[in-house]
């Protein structure tokens, strides 16, 4: 790819300018979004665009601003920009609005409840529905341990006592009790064994049969591209490029540094 194509690939991505290539429309919005710690930006006029019914990948190093993106979309961090979700200006809701209006986020370290069982967290996923009064928990309890039976396998232990691969899963399940329509997953691989990690993807992959769309951070850029629909790398806190999953794989640049391909010269 030239770097006049780069260019006009993040000069896109700043002003948000992707089409839904599902057709669909777009659910998640962001356009030159800023984001920084202190005196510090860590994120700097990102564009994104993710569309109902889209698996959304975002790739790139340690330290390229991938969480810090996805806490400034779910309320976590404070940004500037155009943040919109479903059509309304994220900025004007808290973290609890946003859970409301449909957004859940995995954190890359799950936040269980450790000393409580498998079943207590995944009820817990449900407490705001509970709060205001809405029936159905109960049965999305069972489609939860349908779609990962050995959570149901595991539905008294403690959740400190899970695996790896386990405490992942149950970080998902409870996201899932809450009815997101976008879903947000950091680095679900993060220290699972290949087979473990397959699987994850596979659940992941699945999701979308579900209706949920989900925005994917990952460090596994193969697996990542493999399973969603629209990539964008992000380097150093900048979008240095975006297309269809499939091109990207295909790019040499991204085959060489995420991909671990030999490129010919």
């Amino acid at each position: 790819m030239s770097g006049a194509q780069a260019t006009a690939i993040r000069d896109a991505a700043a002003t948000g300018s992707r089409s839904a290539g599902s057709g669909s429309p777009l659910l998640l919005e962001i356009a030159d979004l800023h984001v920084a710690y202190g005196q510090v930006e860590a994120v700097r006029g990102v564009g994104l665009q993710l569309a109902a019914g889209e698996i959304v990948s975002v790739i790139g190093p340690n330290g390229a601003g991938k969480t810090t993106l996805l806490a400034a979309v779910m309320g976590l961090l404070p940004c500037a920009g155009t943040l919109r979700f479903d059509g309304a200006d994220l900025h004007a809701l808290d973290v609890e609005g946003r859970v409301e209006c449909g957004l859940t986020l995995v954190p890359e370290r799950r936040e269980l409840f450790g000393e409580l069982s498998v079943q207590d967290n995944l009820r817990l996923g449900a407490y705001q529905r509970v709060r205001r009064g809405e029936r159905g928990a109960a049965d999305d309890l069972r489609a939860v341990y349908a779609r990962l039976p050995r959570l149901e396998e595991r539905r008294e232990q403690l959740a400190v006592t899970l695996s790896g691969g386990e405490r992942q899963m149950l970080a998902m399940g409870r996201a899932l009790m809450g009815k997101p329509r976008l879903l947000m997953l950091d680095a679900p691989s993060l220290g699972l064994a290949p087979l473990m990690v397959r699987e994850i993807f596979n659940i992941v992959a699945d999701l979308r049969s579900t209706g949920v769309s989900i925005l994917l951070v990952e460090q596994n850029a193969r697996a990542a591209l493999q399973i969603s629909d629209y990539g964008y790398v992000l380097e150093t806190g900048d979008l240095a490029l975006e297309g269809p999953s499939a091109e990207l794989a295909a790019n040499p640049r991204v085959a060489a540094t995420y991909l671990g391909q030999k490129v010919a010269a």
